[in-house]
């Protein structure tokens, strides 16, 4: 590719399989109804296995699990007479519309995006490649904000610099979306994903308690590690593939914004940048305050945390919610109380798909443990890989690698996970393994697969803003580009949770590896 502004799709094997990922995926149907098709899956798998008398023994207690039947009266009538309740108790969703409020005021009064932008700009020029690659692991706070400001972003610094404007794309592009769930700070997705895997574990466990700080400590040390191996990949690989950047014989098509992409943040926005920084420093060391002493207002008088954690999702409200209105109210963008109405309105509105789909994902799962299902599928299971000898690490690894396959297919993460969570948790806690390192392991698995995929939501947008520096750009091309970045992701991060495992390190505060009855 040297001297050449061109990438070339993959061709031969590589291509047909890529050809074949695409037409096997476009033709899965969309979240909602893939559910609704395995609610009636349970429940004629209730009534079959219910008639041939299944069950199983619980290791822990001795008891014997039988099938539910979910299409007798009982089973009819509970349905209906709990159908909003299971719903309306369904663990992910008052988690994530709440914090959403915070995220909402925060995203559409500029502070995130301002905030991205003004980390990358004062990096220093060496830095770049890592600030960009770092910058998207970071936007997760909000998803959007990453793939819609910082991806275009850069490849306009790129190009700025004299670099190639596609390599700055894909650098971007693997930190937010390769790197997906690796942050410092705790996300919207954090809880979401604990609020699937509790639910899952109670079906071993009735007291299991997961919190959405369940992983922090591997996701927050992933950061550097992915920020490391993205700016290999940029600079090492990609950049000499791609060759030196010449406009004049590329087919860069001008855009509008690019100027302004690339100016420093106005007065206006520092100022408001910095008060809102100070702010937010601020409650945290007032939340700091109160949970430092045991009996305080955030501690028991044992000295444990558990009222901390049980707030996480508040707080988190709280600490996007308050900065994002300072820096609205300083730089104009919230100008009373119909602004901030109508930015949370705005937060709730966009999840209306998620609403949705929380009704339908809630239905199943609830079905699924009413019928017993998934507790005799993970003892039969458990027992099954016991027999073989197939467990530690080489279960772990394996775990990863079939949740990234699975990403390929299916775009979302909390509807993959709805799906898994509540039959390998179960099965992963009966062979000793805690539910917070099989989220984490599948964690790793639905993220660094993420850029090889074209089902993923923002692929075409993607292609869109590649198409301006190159103008037949296609999907081959954006895979050949990101699939070095894939490879080494997938080896660096995985790697990382062996070494974490070997060491026995907690997964984040009060998250263990193991599990014991």
């Amino acid at each position: 590719m040297s001297d050449t502004n061109a990438t070339t799709a993959p061709t031969g094997f590589a291509q047909r399989f890529l050809d074949w990922v695409e037409r096997a995926g476009n033709k899965l149907p969309q979240p909602v109804t893939l559910f609704a098709g395995m609610i009636g899956i349970v429940l004629l798998a209730s009534l079959l296995f219910s008639l041939l008398g299944t069950s199983a023994v619980h290791p822990g207690t001795g008891e014997t699990i039988k099938a539910v039947n979910l299409l007798d009266s009982a089973g009819i009538r509970r349905i209906f007479t709990e159908m909003v309740t299971v719903f309306t108790s369904f663990p992910p969703l008052g988690l994530v519309l709440a914090v959403m409020l915070g995220i909402g005021v925060a995203e559409r009064s500029g502070l995130i995006a301002a905030g991205l932008k003004g980390f990358v700009q004062i990096m220093p020029r060496r830095l770049v490649t890592m600030a960009l690659v770092t910058a998207g692991m970071l936007s997760s706070i909000a998803a959007d904000a990453g793939y819609v400001v910082l991806i275009p972003l850069g490849a306009v610094i790129f190009r700025s610099m004299g670099r190639h404007p596609l390599a700055g794309l894909a650098a971007a592009f693997a930190g937010v979306s390769g790197g997906f769930g690796a942050n410092l700070f705790l996300t919207g997705l954090d809880p979401l994903m604990a609020g699937f895997t509790e639910p899952a574990a109670r079906m071993i466990d009735p007291n299991y308690v997961v919190d959405p700080t369940a992983n922090w400590y591997l996701l927050a040390a992933s950061v550097p590690i992915v920020a490391v191996c993205g700016t290999f990949v940029t600079e090492r690989i990609l950049e000499p593939r791609l060759g030196k950047w010449r406009p004049e014989e590329g087919q860069e098509v001008p855009g509008e914004g690019d100027e302004a992409a690339t100016q420093d943040l106005t007065a206006t926005e520092r100022k408001g940048l910095t008060l809102a920084n100070i702010t937010g420093g601020v409650l945290l060391v007032l939340v700091a305050l109160v949970s430092f002493r045991p009996g305080s207002v955030f501690r028991l008088e044992d000295g444990s945390f558990g009222p901390l954690f049980a707030a996480i999702v508040p707080l988190m409200m709280v600490l996007f919610f308050i900065p994002g209105l300072v820096y609205g109210r300083v730089t104009g963008s919230v100008k009373g109380d119909k602004q901030v109405a109508q930015m949370t309105g705005g937060a709730m509105s966009d999840m209306g798909a998620y609403i949705v789909l929380a009704f339908v994902a809630a239905q199943f799962v609830a079905y699924f443990n009413w019928s017993n299902l998934g507790v005799i599928f993970a003892i039969s299971g458990a027992e099954f890989l016991k027999n073989i000898g197939f467990t530690g690490i080489p279960l772990i690894v394996t775990f990863v690698l079939v949740s990234s396959l699975i990403n390929l297919l299916i775009g979302s993460a909390s509807a993959k996970w709805a799906i898994m969570a509540p039959i390998f948790v179960p099965m992963l806690m009966l062979m000793g393994y805690s539910p917070e390192l099989t989220q984490a392991a599948y964690r790793i698995g639905d993220s660094y697969s993420n850029i090889l995929t074209p089902l993923l939501p923002y692929f075409p947008l993607i292609i869109v803003f590649a198409q301006k520096y190159q103008k037949n750009l296609g999907i081959g091309t954006i895979i050949s580009l990101m699939l070095p970045f894939a490879i080494v992701f997938a080896i660096a991060r995985i790697l990382m949770l062996v070494i974490w495992m070997l060491l026995g390190l907690a997964l984040g505060p009060g998250a263990p590896l193991e599990y014991t009855p």
